[in-house]
């Protein structure tokens, strides 16, 4: 992985070049101050100061120079501002001329990351150093630059690459990094222990069998909170066989695990007042022989009977398991992310998480953090409603409504039959991904409801 850490340093004075952001509105009062060269660069140029407008500015000398960058609002930076300067830029150090604040460095770093295990990088320039006053945040931006990029390599890599122990890897490094303990149960523990989860990946061949993936840390004593992620590596709809057009992507349906794993590796650093609970119900919904079939009902961990309508409806049944567990262990709190539904998407696109939460305040601290820091979540309904349509006639429930409207609501209404009572839980239906590029956020896995999610704990559990 890039090492962020190499792109951004503390200010102590040292020779850099300066980078000044300007707005539309600020322009022309900037061009009143500068030398006749610089005003004859930005008409030359027909430099307007529009968002993401790079323009070197010539000094007195042939290699004197210096930058201006647009931006939207030089009062409200965003985190992806100055993404297209550190993206464009040749390799040197560099300062802004008044100042960076911390939530602007973001963006610098993760324009340096490119996915590179399966070819060469496409920008060759060697680093792009970000001087910054704030020198008590830099660790904190190194983290979250890492967290990102993690959730981006994981999403991005192939599923014959990417299966249920390769996510077991990942989270082996974790724990060892933090002094966590690591529990994997597999074999005929998983099916008799958690039987939606052996059920969904038993008809994958044995290098990708399934398997559930926990990693606990911290004191005891402190609240305990439980991070669930979606670990389907790869989900070819099971019976109910996906057209190719839709299975083309489905290596990144893990991302709600690879979210859990970037959480949980910052919610150590950060050392929150928690008990952190993570579990990674890790399974490839292939076919095969004895793969679950439509009709079939399947008792689940916490004995809820569940009709499979829909074999592609996968996703909520190894959540079920992983939820019923974290319930059993007296979780405070259960937040879970998930690639879990196609209805998400069509309702608020690809940017926009769907929130749902059985608690009030919890929703609306993580909306809350999600706007301060540029991550966005668009909660949605938990209406009670449209139970009714998970409604079977053999069993405790559909794991699919029959209809296809509503389909977000009703997998979240599935989910909350498995969350205890009383317990504080949200639920991100995310899209992992990124459809079309933007200024440090190249297309491919993304990390979205991330930041929104930490600070939110951060807020709650820093002490």
């Amino acid at each position: 992985m890039t090492d962020f850490s190499a792109l951004i340093s503390a200010d102590t004075g040292q020779s850099a070049r300066s980078v000044k952001l300007l707005s539309a509105a600020t322009l022309n009062e900037w061009l009143k101050a500068q030398p006749a060269r610089a005003r004859a660069a930005v008409q030359a140029a027909r430099f307007t100061a529009s968002a993401g407008e790079l323009l070197v500015v010539p000094g007195d000398g042939p290699d004197d120079w210096s930058a201006v960058l647009g931006v939207n609002d030089v009062e409200s930076l965003s985190p992806w501002c100055l993404a297209p300067a550190a993206d464009r830029l040749p390799e040197g150090v560099y300062r802004l001329a008044d100042g960076a604040p911390d939530r602007a460095a973001l963006g610098w770093l993760l324009a340096q990351h490119q996915f590179t295990r399966y070819k060469k990088a496409e920008n060759t320039a060697g680093p792009r150093v970000l001087l910054t006053s704030q020198v008590a945040q830099i660790a904190d931006i190194v983290a979250h630059a890492q967290a990102t990029a993690l959730v981006r390599d994981l999403v991005n890599t192939p599923a014959a690459d990417m299966g249920p122990a390769a996510l077991e890897k990942e989270a082996a490094k974790l724990a060892k990094a933090h002094h966590a303990a690591l529990t994997i149960t597999t074999g005929d523990a998983l099916a008799q222990g958690y039987p939606l989860i052996h059920a969904v990946g038993r008809a994958a061949h044995p290098q990708h069998a399934p398997r559930l993936i926990e990693l606990e840390w911290g004191n005891p004593k402190h609240p305990h909170l439980a991070i669930i992620g979606k670990g389907v590596t790869f989900d070819s709809g099971g019976l109910n066989l996906k057209p190719g057009g839709s299975m083309r992507l489905m290596k990144k349906d893990m991302g709600g695990a690879a979210h859990a794993l970037a959480l949980a590796g910052l919610i150590m650093s950060a050392r929150l007042k928690v008990r952190l609970h993570m579990l990674v119900p890790a399974a490839e919904n292939a076919i095969a022989g004895d793969a679950f079939r439509p009709g079939d009902v399947l008792i689940s961990r916490s004995g809820v009977s569940v009709e499979i309508d829909n074999t592609d409806a996968e996703g909520r049944l190894v959540l079920a398991d992983a939820l019923a567990k974290a319930g059993e262990d007296k979780a405070e709190t259960i937040i879970n992310f998930a690639t879990l539904t196609g209805a998400a998407r069509v309702a608020l696109g690809p940017d926009l998480p769907a929130l749902f939460s059985n608690d009030d305040a919890l929703a609306t601290a993580v909306n809350d953090a999600g706007a301060a820091t540029h991550d966005p979540l668009w909660r949605m309904p938990l209406w009670a409603g449209y139970s009714d349509m998970l409604k079977s006639d053999i069993a405790d429930t559909l794991n699919s409504a029959e209809s296809g409207m509503a389909g977000s609501i009703t997998a979240a209404l599935f989910l909350q039959k498995f969350v205890p009572d009383g317990t504080a839980w949200a639920h991100l239906d995310t899209f992992a991904w990124r459809p079309t590029p933007k200024p440090g956020r190249p297309k491919g896995g993304e990390a979205l409801g991330l930041r929104a999610v930490f600070w939110m704990l951060k807020a709650r559990y820093a002490g």
